[in-house]
């Protein structure tokens, strides 16, 4: 018998230690979490003190949450038109990847970079050469995750294409693999409403860059429509996709052990809530 998704979560806040967001996502029902392992505003964060790992790891323990993810800085571009400021990019995402070693987390999701006036094959020449220097210089046990976004501004992979296209420029590395996110697929024009637009996105997914490749799925429904290339989370049902999709994705067999997590409106215990109707949707 098919089962229907193991691992939801949601991102949780760490403003009150990132141990604490461990125990609060077991409270609210979470079975994967994602977090910020420092600022996404700042590009250095420091490296954790031993007292932040043990807390993390005697909460991983505690709750027994081992389905672990991170998001990188939202200001990390790999293929900045001023080198400055990509070398600078590739630094902190390796520092991201060397933080998750030591907290023990596997995933880290990042949105890789932007074209900004450049053409879009040299922009992912650049992100494929800071990528392959990124995995040299960090944790074996940690893997990078390229996330698709809405194409909004000039942001690279919002085209499945895109994300084969790094792939083949990189030689297929075991750590380099992706996150999709359903809120960017859907404004970037793929539509996944109904079973069978559905089934043509994950197949068009599949035959590009391979069901195996997609490790974490950030389940977000979406404030504007499909296409509009505008990154709107809203909460599970009350966007545009409405209920189909995730009730589609967490009954996928292929899609079992994909961590999915929630990254929607807080407010009213949103999470929690948003959590729940994700499990209310199991065939």
């Amino acid at each position: 018998m098919d089962m229907p998704a193991r691992y939801i979560g949601a991102h949780m806040p760490t403003s009150k230690g990132i141990g604490n967001a461990v125990r609060e996502g077991k409270r609210i029902g979470c079975t994967a979490i994602q977090v910020f392992t420092s600022s996404p505003r700042m590009w250095k964060g420091s490296y954790p003190t031993q007292e932040k790992i043990d807390d993390f790891k005697a909460a991983v323990k505690e709750t027994g949450i081992t389905q672990l993810v991170s998001h990188d800085t939202y200001l990390v571009n790999l293929c900045h038109l001023d080198d400055e400021i990509g070398e600078k990019s590739r630094a902190t995402l390796r520092d991201e990847m060397v933080r998750c070693g030591a907290y023990g987390i596997p995933y880290v999701v990042s949105h890789m970079g932007a074209l900004v006036g450049q053409e879009l094959e040299p922009a992912l020449e650049k992100i494929a050469k800071r990528t392959l220097e990124i995995l040299k210089e960090s944790p074996e046990e940690v893997t990078l995750l390229m996330e698709t976004t809405a194409g909004q501004g000039s942001a690279v992979n919002s085209r499945f294409e895109e994300l084969a296209r790094l792939l083949d420029l990189t030689k297929h590395p075991k750590r380099f693999a992706v996150c999709m996110d359903t809120c960017h697929i859907f404004a970037a024009g793929y539509d996944i409403r109904t079973p069978e637009t559905y089934h043509a996105t994950m197949e068009q997914f599949d035959k590009l860059v391979g069901l195996e490749r997609l490790k974490v799925i950030h389940m977000n429904d979406s404030k504007k429509g499909l296409g509009s290339k505008v990154d709107r989370h809203d909460n599970i049902g009350k966007g545009m996709l409405g209920l189909e999709p995730f009730r589609l994705i967490v009954n996928d067999p292929r899609l079992e052990d994909v961590y999915m997590t929630v990254e929607t409106p807080i407010e009213n215990e949103g999470h929690e809530k948003d959590i729940a109707c994700l499990r209310s949707l199991f065939a």
